[in-house]
């Protein structure tokens, strides 16, 4: 009984806490406090210091006091740089491929990789290329090399929606100073131009880009194409000798080859120039003048 008594004393004792003025000790308030509201008031600060330390350790100081956090944040980054890099395959995949039809395009050869002489595709090898041929199908530009590759019929009329005016923004350097021989007639087959200049006159890129071709062809001898921007190609054909090679950047006006007679369906020295836009050949004539 007496422990309990002096447990119920210690228990409802009382404590006076009084504020009073340090000048004249006027008493400004006081209030009753025992030591059951202590220790409630201890708990209730416990509580929200180990709350707010939760709250930072979580969010704020995540860096520092949470040990999964660096780790988990590597591996987001790590997620996000492996997509990147996958779709950096199929894009550069897709570059390759679209600058290989290119290629064929300048060199003259006829899409052979998918196709039998009745022009049907065919079925056993239709399933290994499939995907590869949806790589570089999704730009108008490779839809348009794709349908020259399947030897369709070239209208003249289908050009006639790109007109000089397109590029009224842009000059295009003369690659050659000279006199055209040979106008621009697709409904021949003849994409381009063919202008004779003088022996060992330097050929001039028509305006800045890429160089993506750079090969000797049977037909076409030394050949250079260069990328441009608007998705614009410019080919020159015949040369002499190619003074770039595939990945040199050049300025418009700047040499890439040396005007010449070699292939086999040259009869004299001169260049033949093409221009194509998102996969149709422009008349060049249209754009530069070479007198």
């Amino acid at each position: 009984m007496r422990i309990k008594q002096k447990l119920n004393d210690w228990i409802e004792t009382k404590f006076l806490i009084v504020i009073r003025r340090e000048e004249d000790f006027s008493v400004i308030t006081s209030f009753n406090i025992t030591k059951i509201k202590v220790g409630l008031l201890l708990l209730l600060l416990i509580m929200v210091c180990f709350g707010v330390s939760l709250f930072l350790s979580k969010t704020l100081l995540a860096r520092w006091f949470d040990p999964s956090y660096i780790e988990s944040e590597n591996t987001a980054k790590i997620y996000a740089l492996s997509e990147s890099i996958d779709s950096l395959i199929l894009e550069v995949q897709a570059k390759d491929r679209y600058v290989k039809n290119i290629q064929k395009v300048i060199s003259g050869d006829e899409q052979e990789d998918f196709r039998e002489e009745g022009g049907k595709i065919e079925d056993g090898r239709l399933e290994a290329t499939r995907g590869e041929i949806d790589l570089y199908r999704s730009s108008d530009a490779t839809k348009s090399i794709i349908s020259e590759f399947e030897s369709l019929p070239l209208d003249e009329g289908s050009f006639a929606g790109i007109s000089s005016g397109s590029f009224s923004d842009n000059y295009f350097f003369p690659p050659v100073k000279g006199v055209v021989v040979s106008g621009f007639t697709p409904s021949k087959n003849h994409f381009g131009i063919d202008v004779v200049a003088a022996e060992n006159e330097p050929v001039k890129a028509i305006a800045d880009g890429t160089i993506i071709f750079a090969s000797w062809t049977l037909e076409t001898g030394y050949v250079a194409g260069v990328q441009h921007s608007n998705e614009l190609i410019s080919i020159y054909k015949h040369n002499s000798v190619i003074l770039k090679s595939v990945g040199d950047p050049v300025r418009g006006g700047e040499i890439v080859a040396i005007i010449g007679n070699t292939g086999e369906q040259t009869t004299g020295q001169h260049l033949h120039l093409e221009i194509w836009y998102k996969g149709n050949p422009l008349d060049p004539q249209e754009f530069i003048t070479f007198d």
